[in-house]
């Protein structure tokens, strides 16, 4: 039988995963966070999934396209910012197929200008300009050799 304290975790957690998408893992902390026992919460998580508040498929790919096109994040760390939040590889690699290939690529050519003209002003030699601008890109998590090769295209 569902007590008061039940009822009311329940209306909260709903609300929680309505507001954004969210991953079971962030869910599971939540509701360990209303004091719940272990049992509890399993049977709220298989709930919400059941109700489809929680889909990881869908938060994956939601999560996935809002890193790259807000943050301008690359794949690499996409798919490791997702790894850490126990998203399985079925669906990171279907969030990885959501990402268009031509936009990925044109992400990385505006980062490589912009990055290029801003350090330009204070580095002369050619080799350490692009050098510089490949790290920076690789540390958003963009693969090396799709950086080098739009790098050496110029």
């Amino acid at each position: 039988m569902e007590t008061d304290k039940y009822k009311k975790v329940k209306l909260k957690i709903a609300s929680y995963c309505a507001y954004q998408e969210r991953c079971q893992q962030e869910v599971r902390n939540k509701l360990y966070s209303y004091q719940l026992f272990r049992d509890e919460v399993e049977v709220l998580i298989a709930w919400l999934i059941e109700e489809n508040y929680i889909n990881e498929e869908r938060f994956a790919t939601t999560f996935a396209g809002g890193k790259f096109r807000i943050k301008k994040w690359g794949k690499l760390k996409i798919t490791l910012a997702l790894k850490q939040k126990d998203i399985s590889e079925y669906c990171i690699k279907k969030a990885m197929q959501e990402i268009d290939l031509e936009d990925y690529l044109a992400t990385i050519k505006a980062l490589a200008t912009k990055k290029l003209n801003e350090y330009s002003l204070r580095i002369s030699n050619e080799y350490q300009l692009k050098d510089k601008t490949a790290k920076h890109i690789i540390s958003k998590g963009f693969e090396p050799t799709l950086v080098w090769k739009v790098l050496k295209r110029g």
